[in-house]
């Protein structure tokens, strides 16, 4: 073979192809067990845990706290890298097997961790709310209209429709000049949406040198095929704006890379005297998400590691009993496969917990 495999393009093919010509059956699902399963969130991870449980004859139940399902995969991923009748697909197939919805349920607000154990009958819980708290950078301007997270950016155009220009009130209002801050591949989705959107410039700011870049090498060459342009070796120092409190410009600086930090790359390090303006109307922060700590705060006696992401063992079970994680809650920001990874592992240990548990029940 003279080239790699693109293994993710065939998937994708034999994927698009089943749905398609109509190959894909409703999964089986064994005689009720009387054993509830919770799962907190309908992010990749929770979808995987709500089907591998719900197979085994557990009734589940998946709690969601926005009023439509599918967490980062409707929120957090464009309509055109993945379509939302894929995602409508895979809840009805859920839907078919018996899996419950709950829609506008904020675990940890709505309703307490414990109290679904303890007054609900819960037999197992996994929480699966993903990494959705922004990170900012901490400079002046950020509280400037025209100022967004790349989850806020995101989550507006997906979920409200601002995509869809010609038929739904647009919740963003018109840009022309987008600096989006960072380099992953959810930069490139805020750049690629921002042109979608209308913007006549696009910039990916980036104080790195492309070879540095966490994005997918595809994601940026999309990316540049569409005409953004990147801004490499550069960041923010400040946002600057009007006498109405919008963005009208942004002070850079100019970096050059040292020896290598803990992560590995380059350390940059900025250049003195090197700032200079930047003409835009919309800066996206791009850099990086964090957990939203209600449901961890409202659920003592769960441990978490010193950047406030929930800690397991070999099979995603967390300091408490009968309570697993699995997904960006454990992982920090990463990738809907490794999300879906843990959930497998994750819904394994549950449904051995609870057959050991059955089956000690039956000789009772």
């Amino acid at each position: 073979v003279e080239k790699s495999v693109a293994i993710g393009r065939l998937e994708r093919f034999v994927a698009d192809w089943e749905r398609k010509t109509g190959k894909i059956s409703v999964p089986e699902v064994k005689s009720a067990t009387g054993k509830k399963v919770a799962v907190v969130g309908s992010g990749p991870a929770g979808l995987v845990v709500a089907a591998d449980c719900r197979r085994e004859g557990h009734h589940v139940t998946i709690f969601e706290a926005f009023h439509k399902l599918g967490g980062v995969l409707r929120y957090g991923i464009p309509e055109f890298r993945l379509p939302n009748d894929i995602i409508d697909k895979e809840i009805q197939t859920l839907s078919a097997m018996g899996v419950e919805f709950k829609t506008n349920f904020v675990v940890g607000k709505t309703r307490k961790l414990k109290d679904l154990m303890e007054k609900d009958g819960y037999d197992a819980v996994f929480i699966g709310v993903g990494a959705g708290l922004p990170i900012f950078m901490g400079i002046e301007g950020e509280n400037l209209v025209g100022v967004f997270s790349a989850n806020e950016y995101l989550t507006r155009a997906n979920l409200m429709r601002a995509f869809d220009k010609g038929h739904a009130d647009t919740p963003i209002y018109q840009s022309r000049k987008v600096a989006v801050l960072g380099g992953g591949n959810v930069a490139m989705d805020s750049a690629r949406m921002a042109k979608r959107l209308g913007a006549e410039n696009v910039y990916v700011v980036y104080r790195r040198t492309e070879v540095e870049m966490p994005a997918r090498k595809e994601e940026v060459e999309h990316a540049k095929e569409e005409g953004i342009e990147f801004l490499f070796l550069q960041n923010a120092k400040r946002i600057l704006g009007s006498e109405d409190g919008r963005v009208n410009a942004m002070e850079c600086v100019r970096f050059e890379l040292g020896e290598p930090d803990a992560s590995g790359r380059r350390r940059p390090i900025q250049v003195p005297n090197s700032e200079f303006m930047l003409d835009v109307d919309t800066v996206i922060v791009a850099i990086g998400n964090g957990s939203n700590p209600l449901l961890t705060q409202s659920t003592p006696g769960i441990n978490l590691n010193k950047w406030g992401n929930i800690t397991v063992d070999e099979n995603q079970k967390t300091s408490m009993d009968r309570v697993f994680a699995g997904g960006d809650i454990v992982l920090g920001a990463a990738t809907v496969i490794l999300a879906m990874g843990e959930g497998r592992r994750a819904a394994a240990a549950i449904n051995k917990m609870l057959a050991e548990e059955i089956e000690r029940e039956r000789k009772q």
